[in-house]
């Protein structure tokens, strides 16, 4: 039996392949992330096969419900949008699938990912995915911070309530770099919004943020790779001011600016 992959519209119900379509239509269960908006796609092409819901709220249950399925016949695995496994917990069934030695198949389709970053402008030769980070301030900042070197682009997924959260920590981390903030890909309101970070911040503080966002972020320059005193300096002030430790401080800006924490240390007492 075969667990398919099938990749579905991130939006406009078009883009799905044929090859997609007909294995909705031969296969005995759909298993999907949001019953609600797969069923208006399969309504949509008149496809009548079983759906039930598989998602991140899913307990290990429902996985050994959709073995048992896959014993009897072919299932396919679709998220919310695009594809599945792709950030979302359906890699969960394809780990139980592959250990159990089910044949997994994938059927290509649309990636707000790779559509964000090919319309952005932005190298596209490599990247770097982060997915969605976490909420909390402190750890998204980490998390920038641990990217801040890379000089490939960076890819992110991101909530429209915290779209200007998000473009505030990453001035604060990453700097004014050129950003993309692609939202509702393909649908009939997409915006894909180019220019630099504190510009994006300034345009979607005065409009309201809706739909579906991916973030998409220019790599660090050759000068942003080795920071140099002033910025180190700044870095330190602020990281001072928001009650983090010198020491811990020191470690953080080290880590994105170039310079060995003792060094950073040391300039931050006047050394």
């Amino acid at each position: 039996m075969t667990l398919y992959l099938v990749g579905t519209p991130i939006g406009n119900l078009e883009d799905i392949t044929l090859r997609g379509l007909r294995v909705l239509r031969e296969v005995s269960l759909i298993a999907a992330e949001d019953t609600r908006t797969t069923g208006r796609l399969l309504k949509h092409y008149q496809i009548d096969t079983p759906l039930i819901s598989f998602h991140e709220y899913s307990d290990e249950g429902r996985v050994a419900e959709l073995m048992e399925r896959l014993a009897l016949g072919n299932v396919a695995l679709v998220s919310d949008a695009g594809m599945p496994g792709l950030s979302d917990p359906g890699y969960r069934l394809v780990q139980a699938a592959l250990q159990a030695g089910v044949t997994v198949s994938p059927i290509p389709g649309p990636s707000a990912v790779v559509t964000a970053l090919v319309s952005s402008g932005l190298p596209s030769d490599s990247f770097y995915f982060l997915g969605f980070l976490p909420r909390q301030q402190k750890a998204r900042r980490e998390a920038l911070a641990d990217a801040a070197r890379m000089t490939t682009t960076l890819v992110v997924y991101e909530a429209p309530h915290r779209l200007l959260a998000f473009l505030e920590d990453v001035i604060e981390v990453l700097g004014d770099r050129q950003v993309v903030v692609a939202r509702e890909l393909t649908k009939l309101y997409e915006e894909i919004w180019r220019g630099p970070t504190r510009e994006a911040r300034a345009h979607f503080a005065e409009h309201e943020v809706r739909g579906e966002i991916t973030v998409v972020i220019a790599g660090a320059s050759e000068e942003e790779l080795v920071w140099d005193e002033a910025a180190v300096c700044r870095a330190m002030e602020d990281q001072l001011a928001r009650g983090v430790r010198r020491k811990e401080a020191a470690a953080d800006v080290a880590k994105r600016s170039g310079w060995r924490a003792r060094e950073v240390y040391d300039l931050s007492l006047g050394k």
